[in-house]
Parts: C-alpha cells; sequence; structure tokens
C-alpha cells in the first residue's frame, strides 16, 4: 500500500511540469537576417500560456551584440487554448560580420503560483558595410585634406589687418601729439552786422529782375524776409517766425522807438496786403517800399560808441516830498541851520567882497520871528 502512494506521488510530480510545458510556450520572430550597418531589426516575441497566467519580462533586456533602441508590451489576446502575450524589441548592429541574436529569458506564472522558464530562438544575422567594394581591393591610406583658402578668407583678413594698422596709427599720433603744443587756433572774422547783410540783400533784390517778370509777390516776400531778419537779429526778436502784431508786441516790450515801430508796422502791412490779401501793386509801388525797408534798416543802425537805449524810454519822475513827513522848524534851528555850512566848501573862508558888492546895499536877513507868530 505504501509502495503504491509513493509511485502515485511520484508520476504526479514528473506529470505537472510536462503538462505546464505543454500549455506554454514561446514563439519569437525577426523581420530580417541580413542588414547593413545601423539598419534596425525588429524581433517580436509571442508567449502563449494558460488563461490566469501571469509573463515575467527580464527589466533589462541585453542582447549583446546588438544594440536595443526600443521594447514595448503588446496588449494581451484571448487564444483558443487560453492567452497570447507579446514583446516588439527593435536592435541594430554596428559590427560587421555573421552576428548571433541571444535568447531571452522569460518566466511564466500560473494562477496557483507555479512558476515555468522560457528562452526564445536564436537567430544568425549578417551585417553588411555601407558602400562596400565590390572588388575586394584595399584602398590606399588618404593623406591630410587641405584647408581651402576662399575669397572670404583672404578679405576677413586684410580688414583685421587695416584695423590693426589703423590703431596704431592712432596710438601714434596720440603719443607724438602729447609731447607737442597745440597750434594757436587761428582767428575767426568778425561777424558781419546785421544792418550791413541786410543793406547788401536788399541791394541783390532791387538788381534782381522780379519785377520786370511780374514776381511782384515773390518780391514782396523776399522783402518782408530781409527786414524781419534784421529785425530779429537787431532786436532781438524772433520777427521771422511772429505775426505782424506779435512782431509789435515784441518791439514794445524790448522799448524799441515808437517811430520806428510805427514805420515797420506800416511796411509790414504793405507786405502782408501782398502776400495774404492777393493785392498787386504796380512796380513803382513795389519800389517804394523797398526803399521804405532800407530808410527803416538805415535809421536804426547804432553809432559807433554810443551806448544805446530805447527812444521812447523818459526819465524817471522826481521823488515826490510829502511836506506831512516833515518835522517842523523851530526858529532856533532855522538859526542854527544858517550858521552852520553844509558841505566843507561852504565852510571855507569868504571871497573879499568886490567893488560891484560894495556899492550893493546890503539886504536884511529875513526875520525868522515871525514863523512862529
Amino acid at each position: 500500500m505504501i509502495r503504491t502512494a509513493a509511485a502515485f506521488v511520484c508520476v504526479c510530480l514528473v506529470a505537472v511540469p510536462a503538462a505546464l510545458s505543454a500549455q506554454s510556450r514561446v514563439t519569437t520572430n525577426v523581420d530580417t537576417t541580413l542588414v547593413t550597418v545601423g539598419d534596425r531589426i525588429t524581433m517580436t516575441v509571442s508567449v502563449e500560456h494558460p488563461t490566469g497566467a501571469q509573463v515575467v519580462w527580464p527589466d533589462s533586456v541585453d542582447l549583446y551584440p546588438f544594440e536595443v533602441l526600443d521594447a514595448r508590451l503588446a496588449p494581451p489576446t484571448t487564444t483558443p487554448g487560453g492567452a497570447r502575450t507579446s514583446a516588439v524589441i527593435t536592435v541594430t548592429a554596428f559590427e560587421l560580420g555573421e552576428l548571433e541574436l541571444p535568447s531571452l529569458e522569460l518566466e511564466v506564472v500560473s494562477a496557483d503560483g507555479t512558476s515555468e522558464m522560457l528562452r526564445t530562438d536564436r537567430f544568425g544575422i549578417e551585417v553588411l558595410s555601407v558602400g562596400a567594394d565590390e572588388g575586394g581591393d584595399i584602398r590606399g591610406i588618404r593623406g591630410p585634406l587641405s584647408i581651402p583658402i576662399g575669397v572670404v578668407i583672404i578679405v576677413g583678413w586684410v580688414l583685421i589687418l587695416l584695423v590693426l594698422l589703423l590703431l596704431a596709427y592712432v596710438f601714434w599720433r596720440y603719443r607724438r601729439g602729447r609731447g607737442t603744443k597745440a597750434a594757436p587756433a587761428k582767428p575767426r572774422a568778425p561777424p558781419v552786422p546785421a544792418w550791413v547783410a541786410a543793406l547788401a540783400a536788399l541791394d541783390a533784390v532791387e538788381a534782381s529782375q522780379m519785377l520786370p517778370r511780374g514776381e511782384v509777390k515773390e518780391y514782396h516776400i523776399a522783402v518782408s524776409e530781409i527786414v524781419r531778419r534784421y529785425v530779429e537779429e537787431r532786436f532781438h526778436v524772433d520777427a521771422l517766425e511772429m505775426t505782424t502784431r506779435e512782431v509789435m508786441s515784441g518791439l514794445e516790450k524790448a522799448r524799441v522807438d515808437a517811430v520806428f515801430r510805427q514805420d515797420l508796422r506800416r511796411f509790414l502791412d504793405q507786405c502782408d496786403m501782398v502776400k495774404f490779401a492777393k493785392a498787386r501793386p504796380d512796380a513803382d509801388a513795389s519800389r517804394a517800399l523797398l526803399i521804405l525797408g532800407r530808410a527803416l534798416i538805415e535809421g536804426s543802425i547804432p553809432v559807433a560808441g554810443a551806448t544805446e537805449a530805447p527812444v521812447d524810454e523818459q526819465d524817471p519822475a522826481p521823488d515826490v516830498i510829502d511836506l506831512d513827513d516833515l518835522a517842523p522848524v523851530t526858529p532856533a534851528d532855522a538859526g542854527a541851520a544858517a550858521l552852520e555850512p553844509s558841505t566843507p566848501e561852504d565852510a571855507a573862508a569868504p571871497e573879499p567882497p568886490t567893488a560891484r558888492d560894495a556899492a550893493t546895499p546890503a539886504q536884511s536877513a529875513p526875520d525868522n520871528t515871525g514863523l512862529a507868530s
């Protein structure tokens, strides 16, 4: 009886792995066995196992001499005999010749906890070189390549050399100039007085052919600008940028002669009538306007050596003495004031009387006592 039971247990221990191996199996496929250096090889590993079993894949896939580029698991599928779990592994090779793709060890764990180890098949892969010489002759060693010298490189070096030479020249001039005394600057020519420039400009307009050509408006504009520029430089009023009314206001604030302002107002009004009101005076009236402008300039030329002062500036009014502010004068104060000299000159010795003074009867001094009464 005991021998029968022991034999049964041994049969069961041998039969269980055999039954499990019959249910679980692994299949390996590659898409090609002939590649060139760097080409990709796709290896598909499929494990068929009973339903409820789990495939344990290795943590790191080592398929040397091949390099693993990618590894991903496919979703499990159901088969008539159980289930299928698949993995797609992409590898490549950088070595030439006949290479062997090694096997991969897997573990299948069933639902009751029993496990089984499976191994994938090995494959021979031939790796060829890219652009291999069909003749098989060994090529000679090539010499070092020379760097071509282009126009851009030559121009760049020439520019750098020129910049360095320029910097050296500037530094040399700077060092040389520090030891030498700077030459004195040439005196500038004195500026042309405003009235000289204005009279010359009026002479040029008068000698021009504007009026014979009928350019009456241009003639008046030129004369007006000459006089306005003279007023601006002579009296420091922005006459070129002002209206006639603003010019008059500026000259009044500058305290310019009223007669000059009145003649200038008449001159500018005639110019404005031609420029803005489309008036068209004849040639004689136009020449008379230029004569008026010349007279304005000549009449306002400052006298050499004289201090300019506004003509319409009046002397300040004398101070008004308020009689209420004066202290009352007593007879004693009046007598003392008459005896005391007011200035050192008054204290000088009196001159001897002349014959005329002797002939003139002496006048008695006024009686100051009457003031007190």
